[in-house]
């Protein structure tokens, strides 16, 4: 992993990428990872990342991450919303 992350900071220094870039992409990614990981539950990603509740909605208001929209993306679409097969489309719009 150590090796994984030298060649990242290696290819963002050289693609010209500063450093208030580099750790607001990181901060960003690091927290959708963990809010996934507890389902979107910001009460359970907060005390994982060792920050209050406050914080961390100060945070994703700073980094203009949107709670709701990383929830709704765990979930799975209504029952009338499920991809229709082309065969069933076909027999439909006779």
């Amino acid at each position: 992993m150590k090796r994984e992350l030298d060649n990242l900071v290696v290819q963002m220094y050289a693609s010209g990428i500063t450093y208030e870039e580099a750790v607001r992409e990181f901060r960003r990614r690091y927290i959708q990872e963990v809010l996934r990981n507890n389902k979107g539950n910001q009460c359970k990603a907060a005390r994982e990342l060792g920050v209050h509740r406050n914080t961390l909605s100060r945070t994703l208001a700073e980094l203009e991450l949107d709670p709701v929209q990383i929830k709704l993306g765990l979930k799975r679409p209504p029952r009338g919303e499920h991809a229709v097969l082309p065969a069933v489309q076909l027999i439909r719009s006779r």
